[in-house]
């Protein structure tokens, strides 16, 4: 018998995703997730549906959260907006160094990208939100005058993502500290300040 319907939902798909953050999709079993969360069978597809259905709401949840921790980092007032940028591949590097877990986004971009149709929908959204984010923070920074005009904002933004995205890699792969601040230093000298 299952817990009945009053259980935790935010709960239960908190444990859930941590299960499939860890291990990923294919070395989760059923038998993982009604071990980790203390429900039988039925409650399980009646709360959430199948194990793909489990790993679309675990995985969207994450990427949303991902995206609005980006956009609190990077959206704000123009006038500061180079600062932000920077504290932002700063933390990147920061944070690379000091978590082994790495990033749900990427493991389930590596392991299941072109399997899952819906899945392969939330990584696309996700990025382009990402990006988005940056892009942003970086046309802010050259309307307050912070980086140079002439910049090609797109082009900074794109590099920037993926100089946060290759941290993230290089750290759990087991990059220094002092090796992923070398990384942060070289995509900030590309945000060359306006002169004024």
């Amino acid at each position: 018998m299952g817990r009945p319907a009053s259980f935790d939902h935010a709960e239960m798909l908190e444990t859930i995703q941590s299960l499939f953050w860890d291990k990923g999709y294919a070395a989760t079993s059923l038998d993982d997730i009604m071990k980790s969360t203390g429900l039988g069978k039925g409650s399980l597809y009646a709360a959430y549906g199948a194990k793909e259905d489990m790993y679309l709401l675990a995985f969207t949840d994450y990427c949303d959260w991902a995206v609005e921790n980006a956009k609190e980092r990077l959206l704000g007032d123009d006038e500061g907006a180079f600062a932000r940028l920077r504290k932002y591949v700063q933390t990147s590097a920061k944070g690379a160094a000091t978590s082994r877990r790495g990033c749900m986004l990427a493991k389930g971009t590596a392991e299941l990208r072109g399997r899952f149709p819906e899945v392969d929908k939330v990584i696309e959204k996700t990025f382009k939100a990402l990006e988005g984010a940056i892009l942003e923070c970086v046309c802010q920074a050259q309307r307050a005058g912070e980086i140079e005009p002439n910049r090609d904002p797109k082009m900074l933004a794109a590099t920037i993502l993926a100089a946060a995205r290759g941290m993230e890699a290089l750290g759990v792969a087991g990059a220094s500290s002092a090796s992923l601040s070398l990384v942060a230093q070289g995509v900030l000298s590309l945000l060359t300040p306006a002169r004024r």
